[in-house]
């Protein structure tokens, strides 16, 4: 084997190395199908379909990423799940610092509105703040929330929840009394396997929930999801 052989080979080697290659991330942390595999993760801000219209800052891959004490809750959540038949799909997890400040520069742009209709068509959105639709710091960033949903396991359809993911308005909220009675037992599956493990949940986002004692409730990360 020649020298421009073997010079080709490790060359091929070290970006087959790289490119597989995870960043270390801090102490505490995990990605989340490293402990649970059949995790169905889509994070919507790693891509166009979410309120802004397009990937979110700090959003470089579909890797779930929470504190470790997080994830080994959620596992018990799957696995009392699977036993109906019905998995998890998460929809975020872990946010960097960096996105939440995109979500403040989109939101002071008055004039983008794409995706208005879908997310807060009855909102207007200079009150998004003032609603607490958005804030300028998020649990998310502290790696301890997740927002997610329940699926079919054989078909991978979401459970009917009555409202969208990430819709800024009353529809969303636990106790709104506005939809079906199937949709109302949906929600209220998710809520009761998710305290039961130890989260709680935020009143006026059915899909929103923290870990409770989580390890950083003080502490707003800004590391990229790569």
């Amino acid at each position: 084997m020649n020298y421009k052989t073997l010079l080709t080979l490790f060359c091929t080697v070290m970006f087959v190395l790289c490119f597989n290659q995870k960043q270390e991330l801090p102490k505490g942390f995990v990605y989340a199908k490293a402990i649970i595999p059949d995790l169905n993760v889509e994070l919507r801000y790693y891509t166009t379909h979410n309120f802004v219209g397009d990937t979110v800052a700090g959003y470089k891959a579909n890797k779930l990423i929470l504190t470790e004490a997080t994830v080994n809750k959620l596992k018990l959540v799957q696995a009392e799940l699977q036993k109906q038949n019905l998995c998890l799909k998460v929809y975020d997890g872990y946010r960097p610092q960096r996105a939440v400040n995109h979500f403040i520069r989109w939101a002071k742009d008055l004039n983008d509105t794409i995706n208005k209709q879908q997310f807060y068509p009855d909102v207007d959105k200079h009150n998004l703040f003032n609603a607490g639709y958005i804030a300028s710091r998020s649990g998310h960033s502290r790696g301890s929330t997740i927002d997610l949903t329940i699926i079919n396991g054989e078909t991978g359809e979401p459970l009917d929840m009555g409202s969208p993911y990430d819709f800024f308005g009353e529809a969303s909220w636990v106790i709104y009394k506005g939809i079906t009675a199937a949709q109302q037992k949906n929600r209220q599956l998710l809520q009761t396997v998710m305290l039961k493990h130890n989260f709680i949940n935020y009143p006026q986002e059915w899909w929103h929930f923290t870990l409770r004692r989580e390890p950083f409730p003080k502490t707003y990360f800004d590391f990229e999801i790569e």
